[in-house]
């Protein structure tokens, strides 16, 4: 036998929306090794990043040129 459970009018639905989710944000650092390597440590020093939460620097292909990459999860409403 099923059963029907009345959710009524006044009880507050649990819908997504309504519920922080976490966000994956991606930062991407380009520049020679020394101007990324002093950009991350410039973000730890204001504490926003750890610097071996950020990836080792790879090489563009473009002469001289790096790129770092940091994913961050933020909680959005």
């Amino acid at each position: 036998m099923a059963q029907f459970i009345d959710s009524g009018a006044d009880v507050p639905s649990n819908s997504d929306a309504a519920q922080p989710q976490r966000e994956p944000v991606r930062h991407l650092l380009f520049g020679s090794l020394a101007a990324v390597q002093l950009n991350i440590k410039t973000l730890h020093k204001k504490g926003y990043a750890e610097p071996n939460d950020w990836s080792k620097p790879i090489p563009t292909g473009r002469s001289g040129e790096v790129m770092a990459i940091l994913v961050k999860y933020l909680w959005v409403d």
